[in-house]
């Protein structure tokens, strides 16, 4: 378990660092409170001193928004500046994202045994903490950001997502497992038309939703398949929660489960580019391991005549990080012939923002759903 230290009242002090984005413990820390201003809170982070909040809880989080007002500043644009390309413009932003992330991790939060947190009006965060880290006896230090993060969490978690394809029936999406607010990925899978089969498998399963879909749309069994025990935590909790427990079996496994099935579904991460903490594995996968990985197994877990729904928005293509005659020759190295496809457009903001730094790509974004045979 890693450590964090620093100096406070002319005594030198060590307690656990917890941080489950994996950012390493800050080397320098410094104490900050209720008179600390946002210029020099924001300098230090900047510099890579985190500040150790003594003060009002409230105040540390309208420190933290003072903060990421300066961050989010648009830049000043240098006349006659070439505008970069797709490629080099997600680059930038990606890394733009991750150096807001780290400046706004440098402000933190102590906690006392029991996740409960030593500051005035502090909110009692325990099943917040408690969802995510597990029971904990101990001291330890977190960033207030990582923190919100918990407790917006864990509310999505007990209210739960609508979802219009299950006839607004909520999905309770867990920390760090990909929720699913984008709803078009779903309407495909309940609007396509389903193959003559009484068994369908559903990789990488995240929250259930595609597993609840399939069996709300009558297919008898469902196998669906995670590495990651939060995933596979919550895909059973759904499952039950909604009245498929019957039909749908949750199962830790690396893509495929044993066995073949008329119906093979996967959601892969959309973004071939390496997460920059584990909470985005959802979204980037590196080098498209999860999708070469489905593609190039699933022939040999259809059942004859069985297809194949791999849902895959484009937006990587219109980022230039992958071209359609990359796709289609994975489809082909796969032994995998086109069936059919149907396509969605987004609906989300970002779409519509055209001060977004990646809206070309957004804007043009469509989201598809493949329906992959085995080549004659």
């Amino acid at each position: 378990m890693d450590e964090i230290s620093w100096r406070e009242g002319g005594r030198d002090h060590r307690v656990r660092w917890r941080s489950e984005n994996g950012a390493p413990p800050p080397r320098r820390v410094v104490v900050a409170d209720d008179e600390t201003r946002a210029d020099d809170a924001y300098r230090l982070a900047c510099e890579g001193t985190a500040l150790l909040w003594r003060g009002d809880f409230q105040n540390a989080r309208q420190l933290l928004t003072a903060m990421a007002r300066r961050i989010d500043r648009p830049p000043r644009r240098k006349k006659g500046k070439q505008e970069p390309s797709q490629v080099q413009a997600f680059h930038l932003y990606r890394q733009a994202r991750a150096q807001r992330a780290r400046t706004l991790g440098m402000l933190l939060v102590p906690f006392d045994p029991g996740h409960v947190i030593p500051l005035r009006r502090a909110p009692s965060v325990q099943d917040a903490c408690t969802e995510v880290y597990g029971p904990d006896d101990h001291a330890y230090v977190t960033s207030l950001r990582e923190l919100l993060g918990l407790i917006g969490a864990h509310e999505w978690r007990a209210k739960g997502v609508p979802v219009p394809a299950l006839d607004g029936d909520r999905i309770h999406p867990h920390y760090g497992v990909f929720s699913p607010v984008r709803g078009e990925y779903v309407d495909l899978v309940a609007e396509a038309p389903l193959p003559p089969t009484k068994t369908a498998f559903d990789i990488g399963t995240g929250t259930g939703v595609l597993a609840v879909v399939l069996a709300r749309r009558g297919v008898e069994r469902v196998v669906a398949t995670d590495l990651d025990p939060r995933a596979l935590a919550c895909a059973q909790e759904n499952v039950n929660r909604l009245d498929v427990a019957q039909q749908v079996e949750v199962v830790q496994a690396d893509l495929f489960p044993e066995g073949r099935a008329g119906l093979i579904v996967c959601n892969p991460p959309w973004v071939p580019a390496k997460p920059s903490s584990p909470l985005e594995h959802a979204v980037y996968d590196p080098d498209g391991r999860m999708l070469r990985g489905f593609l190039g197994g699933l022939a040999d877990h259809l059942e004859p005549d069985g297809e194949g729904w791999l849902i895959l928005s484009d937006l990587a293509e219109h980022l230039g990080l992958r071209s359609r005659d990359d796709l289609r020759a994975l489809f082909e190295a796969s032994g995998l012939a086109v069936a059919g496809r149907l396509d969605a457009k987004p609906v989300h903001p970002r779409a519509a923002d055209p001060d977004d730094p990646l809206h070309a790509a957004r804007a043009a974004e469509t989201t598809s759903l493949w329906r992959l045979t085995p080549s004659p």
